[in-house]
């Protein structure tokens, strides 16, 4: 129940830091953040404890090796959402570069405030 706590701790830190940082470098972080508290949550909820990689032996029964094994389906989900993360990040990362180029600062209050 902890790690549960931990990650919901987690991810709100993320929240705060998209919500009330001006800085885009520190927004693209709170996105990460909530991102890998995301991917985190999906890997606890498919866990099981005393669990086994889910590969099917010789010397295993079928019915044994559906109560042992652990659930691969979140373990692929988050490895997409890696890849998509990481997309989504080096996106971000790139307009926040050009915005720099363009304006100068990486504030968002002094970029609304500018025209052009």
């Amino acid at each position: 129940m902890i790690v549960y706590l931990l990650v919901a701790l987690m991810f709100f830190t993320g929240l705060y830091g998209i919500i009330a940082k001006k800085n885009i470098i520190k927004i693209i972080v709170g996105i990460n953040i909530v991102g890998y508290a995301s991917n985190l949550l999906f890997i606890l909820l498919g866990y099981k404890w005393d669990g086994i990689a889910p590969i099917l032996t010789e010397n295993m029964s079928i019915t044994g090796f559906v109560e042992k094994s652990v659930d691969p389906l979140p373990q692929a989900l988050v490895l997409t959402s890696i890849v998509i993360d990481l997309a989504f990040v080096a996106f971000l990362a790139a307009l926040a570069i050009r915005l720099f180029e363009r304006y100068g600062t990486f504030d968002i209050d002094k970029i609304r405030r500018l025209k052009g």
